[in-house]
């Protein structure tokens, strides 16, 4: 909660006690017939004069400059009239469209949500596409660092398009939060060193797919009770990371990988790897990919002398409408977020899923198509508050200081989210972390089958 939030609770709090106290004078209290217009607009007078001296302190403390920054990576002005800039960048055309659509329409909610901030309108500007890829995400920051105006980024969609992205976007003093960026090399190993791919001024709400893997890994040996695996990647960072995440967590669980092997995303004939991946006779096979590549995967496996038997399971990148609609993915098994939010509030807001989804069916026809909307709305409400943070008022303009949200993303503790409560570790990882696993039992009623929970787990 900002210092002008609190100020503003507080003298709330203190007029609510000074009426109580004056009810509760109890001798001068006159008949109902008597004088109560008088008394009413007297109320209401003194509730308009409360209401203006409580704005003016809170600009009063703000102008004193008590933000957070300390003016390192520069200050953003926003003039009167003019709105302030943040951005959305996910993927929203091609294959994956089902994971940013729903992405960047959760954006969109929070900022409406939300309101202004100190006064000033919010603008997401044209909705970025990441593509899902490197040269997506990179063409994409480039427009973004050329608007000086943009003090952050709600995306990428993908991990891979992040790899690109967050070093531009960082460098030019801007914070880039996805909302579905799982990887691991994107933030840390959860052991205190930085992935390879870790940028200074990247957060996600997204989890880290340690816990992902692991979670896999212990719902396979634990749960199904088998004793051998193997798993297909296909060399993105997001998948790659996620199969490497599973395979290490079922190795110290005492299972065994019987192969460990990649495709081409944009393979069609899958039967040459999966003829590989069938001399081991896994048990189990985990392809935490995206489609069309886990369509032919889901389709011709059970085709393949080796892996009649073999059981199917895939991660949130095939978690989608699309996918679960496949005859095929009939009894498949699926890891991902938990997104069981119950009566979870959004702290900024005061949102809970079930308002949010509402509007969803309203404004887009229908239910999002993929497990992160609500982990964008989170990470769109959090932005705004670290922008109020750090922000100052200046006459009728707005000075944001860039170190301010910085510093307020890397203090948040406890933060009420809809997908729990959120916390930003030294990397950037702030998500709830909690993993589900959950069976298809119905490709005729996906939504059936999202619900129909088989594993959790909460690190």
């Amino acid at each position: 909660m900002t210092n002008a939030k609190r100020l503003r609770s507080l003298l709330a709090l203190l007029f609510a006690f000074a009426l109580i106290a004056a009810a509760c004078g109890g001798d001068d209290v006159t008949d109902a017939g008597s004088g109560s217009g008088e008394e009413e607009a007297g109320e209401e007078e003194a509730m308009e004069e409360e209401a203006g001296e409580e704005e003016a302190m809170e600009e009063e403390a703000m102008e004193e400059g008590d933000s957070l920054g300390d003016g390192s990576l520069g200050t953003v002005t926003i003039a009167a009239g003019e709105a302030i800039q943040i951005r959305s960048l996910n993927a929203i055309t091609g294959d994956v469209a089902f994971l940013g659509v729903p992405n960047q329409q959760g954006i969109e909610i929070a900022i409406a949500d939300y309101g202004q901030v100190h006064g000033f309108d919010v603008d997401m500007g044209t909705g970025l596409d990441d593509l899902c890829s490197a040269d997506g995400g990179q063409a994409a920051a480039q427009t973004i660092v050329a608007d000086e105006q943009v003090i952050g980024v709600i995306g990428t969609s993908c991990s891979g398009a992040a790899t690109a992205a967050a070093p531009l976007i960082t460098a030019n003093g801007m914070v880039l939060f996805s909302p579905s960026n799982t990887s691991p090399a994107l933030t840390s190993d959860l052991a205190g060193n930085a992935g390879e791919n870790y940028n200074v001024g990247y957060y996600r709400t997204a989890h880290n797919d340690l816990f992902q893997g692991e979670a896999m890994a212990k719902f396979v040996k634990e749960e199904l009770g088998l004793d051998t695996a193997a798993a297909i990647h296909d060399g993105d960072p997001y998948t790659q990371g996620l199969a490497g995440a599973f395979r290490d967590a079922f190795e110290a669980l005492g299972g065994e990988i019987t192969a460990f092997t990649a495709i081409n995303k944009e393979d069609s004939d899958m039967v040459p790897v999966l003829t590989e991946v069938a001399s081991g006779t896994p048990q189990a096979l985990f392809f935490p990919i995206f489609q069309p590549a886990g369509d032919f995967i889901a389709s011709q496996a059970p085709g393949v002398p080796g892996l009649e038997d073999t059981v199917l399971l895939a991660a949130d990148g095939l978690l989608v409408d699309g996918f679960l609609e496949l005859a095929e993915t009939t009894d498949m098994y699926f890891s991902g977020p938990d997104v069981r939010f119950g009566a979870n509030t959004n702290q900024a807001t005061g949102k809970t899923a079930d308002d949010i989804l509402a509007v969803f069916d309203e404004t887009y026809g229908g239910p999002p198509s993929a497990a992160f909307w609500a982990h964008s709305y989170d990470a769109t409400t959090i932005l705004l508050d670290a922008i109020a943070a750090a922000s100052t008022v200046d006459g009728d303009s707005l000075i944001v200081d860039r170190a301010g949200v910085r510093e307020f993303l890397n203090n948040l503790t406890d933060y009420s989210g809809i997908i729990g409560t959120l916390s930003c570790d030294d990397f950037g990882d702030c998500g709830a972390q909690r993993i589900t696993v959950i069976q298809n039992t119905t490709p005729d009623d996906i939504e059936a089958s999202k619900n129909n929970v088989v594993f959790d787990f909460a690190p």
